[in-house]
């Protein structure tokens, strides 16, 4: 008897084929959270059978090419780039999308958690708890000494992000 073949990227545990799949039946949008050791990236992902097409990506790095003084990958900085990814995926017509973490775990109150809540701050629909969210002193950055964050006042950031 032959031994079933499996998938590399199942294999390298890289992939949840049947997490995967479950989003992909529902038909939206993916909203796909990522984050290394120095960033953040989120993308709005639509599946085509001949392969996925990226409708939307925003980084750590393009809040700098916005002209955003903000680098790394902390609460606050999640959050500037889900909402950026938001109203990005508002000017292209996109209202609705499902949440994709991936082999990541979801931790309330994460990074993960703040970029789902930028998303949604700018108008997208997602199913979400409200309870997930972190607080908003975390979002604000004032949990981080200053050398850490380059924020400034929290506001104007977004003020900036809503006229790019």
């Amino acid at each position: 008897m032959k031994t079933p073949t499996i998938f590399k990227r199942k294999r390298l545990g890289l992939t949840d084929y049947r997490k995967r799949l479950r989003i992909l039946r529902s038909g939206k949008p993916r909203f796909v959270v990522r984050r290394s050791g120095k960033g953040v990236m989120v993308q709005l992902i639509k599946y085509k059978p001949e392969g996925d097409n990226v409708i939307v990506t925003v980084t750590d790095k393009s809040l700098k090419k916005m002209g955003l003084d903000v680098f790394g990958n902390s609460t606050p900085v999640s959050y500037l780039v889900g909402y950026a990814a938001g109203v990005k995926a508002k000017k292209l017509g996109e209202t609705e999308a499902i949440l994709d973490t991936g082999r990541y775990k979801f931790t309330k109150g994460g990074r993960l958690a703040a970029a789902l809540k930028g998303f949604v701050d700018s108008g997208m629909e997602i199913p979400h708890d409200p309870e997930i969210f972190p607080s908003e002193e975390r979002i604000r950055g004032k949990h981080l000494s200053s050398a850490k964050l380059k924020v400034g006042n929290f506001d104007e950031l977004l003020s900036k992000i809503e006229v790019k």
